[in-house]
């Protein structure tokens, strides 16, 4: 049981080795992409003005109804996770959404993710930006003032050695620590409990990935 075990984080690892090289390879291209496309940016810009304006108002009225794009409810395992129990929408929109969980397990959020790539934030984000994030297979790592220091410590360098991850505070959240991935929530009594390395083991990059190998990088930062 246990050499099935760490076959399988060995393979997790391996995995997630290999799509950070692919990562870093779409980001060369994408350098160089950058700098051939620069001129043919600037002739678009005048003859792509009445589709701007078009594709923002299509962007209000996709965000003016966002509040409602998600729906359902937590279902409760016998391991303790929660799943969301009905498909979670994935539109790109402009504004703030309602989310009806916190944090946020999915649904339509900004075109922009937050950097997830064992990225540590002391002050709060936008659940619009991470939720992108966990549409990328990120595990977010939330607590609150309840926390304990250590805690905190513990959780943060974990975050720092773990590829696709992110940590932020998250004042409001029901319970001191809890971890998040695309449709699935769950706390944890500390950063000690098993239940944290199991989390991160399951969803990091998991089944539940809707992207999974998309980039952590490159995006939102504080």
């Amino acid at each position: 049981m246990g050499s099935a075990k760490k076959t399988e984080s060995k393979s997790r690892k391996a995995r997630i080795k290999e799509m950070r090289r692919a990562e870093q390879a779409r980001e060369r291209r994408s350098r160089i992409l950058t700098i051939t496309a620069s001129a043919i940016v600037v002739a678009g810009l005048v003859a792509g003005g009445a589709f701007l304006i078009s594709s923002q108002s299509d962007d209000k009225d996709s965000a003016s109804g966002d509040s409602k794009s998600t729906s359902g409810k937590f279902v409760t395992g016998k391991d303790g996770v929660k799943t969301w129990s009905t498909k979670l929408t994935q539109n790109h929109v402009t504004k703030d959404v309602k989310y009806p969980m916190e944090p946020p397990v999915g649904g339509d959020h900004n075109q922009v993710w937050m950097n997830c790539n064992g990225d540590v934030y002391t002050k709060a984000i936008k659940n619009v930006n991470a939720v992108h994030s966990l549409e990328h297979g990120a595990v977010w790592v939330t607590y609150n003032s309840k926390a304990s220091d250590a805690d905190v410590k513990a959780l943060s360098e974990k975050v720092k050695k773990t590829p696709y991850t992110l940590m932020s505070p998250v004042e409001d959240q029901k319970d001191p620590i809890m971890l998040s991935a695309w449709g699935s929530q769950r706390t944890v009594t500390s950063a000690s409990d098993p239940a944290a390395a199991k989390f991160f083991e399951t969803y990091v990059q998991g089944k539940q990935t809707p992207e999974p190998g998309a980039a952590c990088t490159n995006g939102l930062s504080q």
